[in-house]
């Protein structure tokens, strides 16, 4: 179920992989994003199906980035980043509307399948 990614994190690195994972599986990146700012923008623009978000950025933060974008498009199929150790905030960008969190460092099939699912089920 190929889908539309707009990637977010101030980590080239990061984003590197994940358009790695996800292109290996099919899935078309049409974007990325380094700050909150860009990254409203971005979505405004380009109309992802699924934006993978990283919560510690400069600027606005991943948790600020989704309520703005939920606020363009309530329908809007957002996934967390998080490093572990940050269980409270990702409690806190569930509750601002995120549908699903990744844990960094990435597993390559827990990515695919869980951007699979929130395309399935958002």
């Amino acid at each position: 179920m190929p889908g539309r990614i707009l990637i977010v994190d101030d980590s080239a690195f990061m984003r590197r992989t994940l358009r790695k994972i996800l292109e290996k599986a099919g899935f078309e990146v049409i974007g990325e994003a380094a700050d909150g700012g860009t990254a409203i923008e971005k979505y405004k623009e380009l109309k992802p199906d699924v934006v993978t978000m990283d919560i510690t950025m400069p600027g606005i933060n991943g948790i600020e980035t989704v309520k703005n974008i939920l606020a363009i498009n309530d329908k809007a199929r957002i996934i967390m980043c998080s490093a572990i150790g940050q269980q409270g905030i990702i409690i806190e960008a569930l509750q601002a509307g995120a549908k699903e969190y990744l844990i960094k460092p990435f597993r390559e099939s827990l990515v695919i399948e869980t951007i699979n699912k929130v395309m399935r089920t958002y």
